[in-house]
Formats: C-alpha cells, sequence, structure tokens
C-alpha cells in the first residue's frame, strides 16, 4: 500500500494512520512517564503552521535556555517536494533524517551556560512524515537505517503538541508567506493534522502537553504567551494533559 499523501491512487488518509501504529506500539516499554516539577528540556510540535518555533523561541528567551530549531530551510529537496511529492520525497525525508539525527546527538553534549534546552521538534516526528510520504520499498529502507538512530536519542522531559485546526494552519502559513511554503496544499495540511493527531493521542513515552491553539494569538499576545508559560513551566506534568482555552468572543 502506498504511503504517499498525494497520490490520486491511495486511500483516505484515516485508512492509513493506523500504519503508524508500530511504531507507538514500540513506547509500551516505557512506564507512565515520570512527573516533572521542573522540566529542563522542553520540545514543542505541531503541524506546519502551529507556530512551534515561535513558541520556542518566545520560551527559551524567557528561561534562559539553550534554544534548538529545527534546520528545515537547509534541506536541499524541501521546495521541489512541495511541487512534486511523487518525485522528491525519499531524498526530501532521508535529508531531514540525517539533519535531525546530526543535531539531535548534539544534545547529549552537556551545557555549561543554560539550565534548560527547548526545542521545536522531536525526533520521533520524523516518522510520521515519513509514513505519510514514502513508497513501501522506500519506507523499508528508511526503516532499516532510523531503527539503530532511535537508540542515541535523548526523549524531552516534556513535549507540548499545538493542536491547531486545518484552516487556522493554512491562514498562518499565508501570514508569514514563507518562499518555501508556497506550493504547500491544503490537502497536505489536512491529511498531517490527521497524522499528528493519530500519533499524539496515543503518545506515551514523556509527559506530553496537548494545547488547542486555535483560538490563541501567542505570537502577538502577551496574554496568551503567559498563559502557555504558565502551563507549561509551572504546573506538574505526568502523563498525557489536555488543555482548550476558553473560545473568545467577538464584540459586535
Amino acid at each position: 500500500m502506498s504511503m504517499n499523501l498525494n497520490s490520486k491512487k491511495n486511500l483516505d488518509v484515516r485508512a492509513r494512520l493506523p500504519c503508524i501504529k508500530y511504531f507507538i506500539k514500540k513506547q509500551q516499554r516505557f512506564a507512565e512517564p515520570v512527573m516533572q516539577t521542573t522540566p529542563k528540556y522542553i520540545a514543542i510540535e505541531g503541524v506546519i503552521g502551529a507556530g512551534k518555533t515561535t513558541l520556542a523561541m518566545l520560551l527559551g528567551k524567557k528561561l534562559q535556555a539553550r534554544i534548538v530549531l529545527e534546520e528545515f530551510e537547509d534541506n536541499p529537496f524541501l521546495e521541489r517536494f512541495y511541487e512534486n511529492p511523487d518525485r522528491y520525497a525519499f531524498q526530501t525525508q532521508m535529508s531531514f533524517l540525517t539533519g535531525r539525527y546530526k543535531q539531535q546527538q548534539q544534545l547529549r553534549n552537556f551545557d555549561l551556560f543554560h539550565d534548560y534546552l527547548v526545542s521545536d521538534y522531536i525526533f520521533d516526528k520524523d516518522r510520521i512524515f515519513a509514513y505519510l510520504n514514502l513508497q513501501d520499498d522506500e519506507l523499508r529502507l528508511y526503516e532499516s537505517i532510523v531503527n539503530f538512530m532511535d537508540k542515541t536519542i535523548t526523549s524531552p522531559d516534556l513535549v507540548v503538541y499545538l493542536q491547531s485546526s486545518p484552516e487556522r494552519l493554512m491562514e498562518n502559513i499565508k501570514k508569514r508567506n514563507r518562499g518555501i511554503e508556497q506550493g504547500i496544499k491544503e490537502s497536505y495540511i489536512r491529511d498531517l493534522h490527521d497524522a499528528y493527531n493519530y500519533y499524539f493521542f496515543r503518545y506515551k513515552k514523556t509527559p506530553l502537553l496537548i494545547i488547542n491553539t486555535t483560538e490563541l494569538d501567542f505570537a502577538n499576545s502577551a496574554e496568551d504567551f503567559e498563559l502557555l508559560y504558565d502551563l507549561i513551566c509551572n504546573k506538574t506534568h505526568t502523563g498525557t494533559e489536555y488543555f482548550t482555552p476558553e473560545k473568545r468572543k467577538t464584540l459586535i
């Protein structure tokens, strides 16, 4: 069964999501995530356009933390992938995998100058994209490589999943107007949205905080950012937690 999101021959993404189950099940060998009173290593996750990098930068600044950002612009295939996914999916995925692995290895080095570490991605996200975009034969080769890499990855103390609606994600993508993202289709964002929800609603590897940010604007609102900062940094975290802010009232 093909995993490419953009192939007309593929079934609806919901029919393909169970294929991600196998590596979610691998997490079951871990005990219930340990409670953290002050997370030292915080990883922010979410679909393209969720605001991962923005929140990581804001948190990092306030915590005076070491900030590690995904180097997506260094991927020479990404723009071509958005234009022609069938042709460039494997090259794009392998470039991301090697880049993410190299960056994750650097996290193992002790930092004398920072008490906290904030990142805008987790290594596991690579598999979400791989299972949605690669063909079966490509996926087998990918798995033979990533299984070896997994053993040396440092897990965060807390993962924060910024959940948002596909409509809001597309709005954010258009608003920031990155040239490399001009070829992204709304159907692709919807498929990613479903895949991320499927994965994180079953995630058990570390403490996880799922925040619905559809109604929030933490990039421009100090109040919204302080709300998220308090949720992330001033609470005790264990297992999986959910937070949905009250719907904003519209003034007429």
